[in-house]
């Protein structure tokens, strides 16, 4: 059978998930902001794409994720979609709420959430979050819109930790946590990322949950991991965590490729004629 005549594989949803979490099967989650990059993920067979509102760190050099727009979110969201479409449409596409496009109210909230969906096609929104936003959640599970939460260290939330130091290594914070991670799954999460908590603490809120829970600096009794795509592929020289596992070096690639065709430019090796017309 020729590749073009191959079935394709099935589209993720959230009841995959689920299933998957039920079946010990782990979950494969990577940030992407473009259409190359969803279209090799896709490829690749990871489980879901995040269009995380890390791009405005990653993409738009800004120190925090604060600064990027709902418009800039869908703007990226749109690329990857169409990614997504473009090979096997496996992938599930989460896109995050970015910062004040759903804390002031339930019903902003809930216009914006329907803008994302509506405007790109995603198949589901992420929020930070716990108790705090629960209504919000649900208001917006509600009307058929998933929900993936986020608990522990909340990078919109970074100018009141004041540092993205471990989150909930004190007791009190730990039960909160815990406590948050319930109150989310009543009120319509599908999921809820784990980022920078204890490993023990996560394992407990995985046992505890009948959704999936994906880590991030959380260990590996997560039902799943996240990391950024721009991390694992060594794009970032300045960003070293330990919970980053770096499997290529693309940096160097990159900027090697590029002094080469500098150089090649420069002494007329480029274009040959071969590469002229």
């Amino acid at each position: 059978m020729n590749k073009s005549a191959q079935p394709k594989a099935a589209h993720v949803t959230t009841r995959r998930l689920f299933d998957m979490k039920q079946s010990g099967e782990k979950i494969s989650v990577l940030t992407a902001y473009d259409y190359t990059m969803a279209r090799i993920l896709d490829r690749a067979g990871v489980d879901v794409i995040l269009v995380g509102d890390s791009a405005s760190n990653v993409f738009a050099g800004h120190s925090t994720t604060l600064p990027i727009t709902i418009e800039e979110m869908i703007y990226h969201a749109k690329a990857v979609v169409k990614g997504v479409q473009a090979e096997s449409s496996r992938a599930m596409v989460v896109t995050d709420m970015p910062f004040m496009s759903y804390q002031l109210s339930g019903e902003e909230a809930l216009r914006n959430a329907g803008k994302i969906m509506k405007e790109h096609e995603c198949d589901a929104v992420k929020l930070e979050g716990g108790r705090v936003i629960a209504e919000t959640v649900k208001r917006i599970t509600d009307v058929g819109i998933p929900v993936m939460g986020h608990l522990g260290l909340m990078p919109q939330s970074i100018y009141k930790y004041g540092s993205y130091k471990v989150r909930a290594q004190e007791e009190i914070e730990a039960e909160q946590l815990m406590e948050d991670a319930v109150i989310l799954e009543k009120a319509g999460a599908f999921a809820i990322v784990l980022e920078k908590i204890p490993s023990a603490l996560a394992a407990s809120v995985t046992r505890s949950l009948s959704i999936p829970t994906i880590g991030i600096g959380a260990g590996v009794e997560c039902d799943g991991q996240v990391l950024v795509i721009n991390d694992i592929l060594g794009l970032n020289r300045e960003f070293h965590p330990r919970f980053v596992r770096q499997y290529a070096d693309l940096n160097t690639v990159i900027e090697h490729a590029v002094k080469q065709y500098v150089e090649d430019v420069r002494s007329g090796n480029f274009p040959s004629p071969d590469e002229s017309y």
